[in-house]
């Protein structure tokens, strides 16, 4: 096995690790400010890939630049799902939380089926076909593009909550919903924003995702799974955890396909989330 072989996986690893850093990163920020568990993540990543699928086939804009669109779309949609269902759970016991949460993911799901029908799709990007070479190394375009932007996104959400008024009010809520509210802040406001936020992060991701993998209804709960895993590994609500992690996570997978199957990589994944529950619980980032 050549080393420029392993370097190919590992390269080809660390891009899609960046896609899943950016899905990850919702559910890290969701849960770490309102410490709700959103077990429909990846079904609403589905409906960003399908809002992005849909602009390509009616008007043929490339789904790398109508992500903006689908978090938009996603953020809306992530507002007023945490306005009516979120905000009358969040103070249930965890175990009570899950019910309505996998049942948003049930009706988004299938919601989706209805839609947009049943059947796989594998829309055409303009960018499916190109490729750079660095040596002997080979970079998919689509991957590379979907890489930056995920890093871009991500950086610019780490931005916004260190410096805008309304990033620091989600952090002080976080930290301190009852102080938040003494001081006079609108936490269920900004309990939506979060949400809303981490459903665009997630609406982004899954419009970059478009060129990469086959679109179906039924295709969210693995990306639900991975997101987990990269939350454990990286620390519950640590946002830099979900970054690091997914870069990990998407490396670990690439390299696996040397042992294994691709169809099942995910073993990597799951062996890894359960060395970091035994010998790290909370994660490398996690306090």
């Amino acid at each position: 096995m050549s080393s420029s072989f392993v370097l190919q996986l590992v390269i080809s690893g660390l891009l899609m690790g960046g896609v899943y850093s950016l899905i990850a990163l919702g559910l890290s920020l969701i849960f770490g400010v309102m410490k709700v568990i959103n077990f429909a993540h990846g079904e609403m990543m589905v409906w960003g890939m399908y809002i992005a699928y849909t602009i390509l086939l009616f008007t043929g804009i490339d789904p790398f630049f109508s992500l903006v669109v689908s978090a938009g779309a996603l953020f809306v949609l992530g507002y007023l799902f945490q306005r009516t269902v979120v905000n009358r759970i969040i103070e249930f016991p965890e175990a009570m939380q899950v019910i309505p949460m996998v049942g948003a993911a049930l009706i988004f799901e299938n919601g989706a089926r209805l839609i947009w029908g049943p059947d796989y799709r594998s829309p055409a990007s303009k960018f499916a076909l190109s490729s750079l070479w660095i040596g002997e190394i080979m970079i998919d375009v689509p991957r590379l593009l979907a890489f930056l932007i995920a890093i871009l996104i991500a950086a610019l959400v780490f931005l916004f909550l260190k410096y805008t008024d309304i990033g620091k009010a989600i952090r002080s809520s976080a930290d301190n919903r009852l102080g938040a509210l003494l001081v006079g802040t609108d936490v269920n406001r900004v309990y939506a924003v979060c949400f809303g936020i981490g459903m665009a992060c997630v609406g982004a991701a899954g419009a970059l995702l478009v060129p990469l993998v086959p679109l179906a209804p039924h295709i969210g709960p693995p990306f639900t799974l991975i997101s987990f895993i990269i939350v454990i590994l990286g620390g519950m609500g640590s946002l830099m955890g979900a970054m690091v992690g997914g870069l990990i996570v998407g490396i670990a997978e690439s390299v696996a396909t040397i042992f294994l199957p691709s169809s099942l990589k995910q073993i990597v994944s799951f062996s890894l989330m359960v060395l970091i529950l035994l010998f790290k619980p909370k994660g490398l980032f996690g306090r």
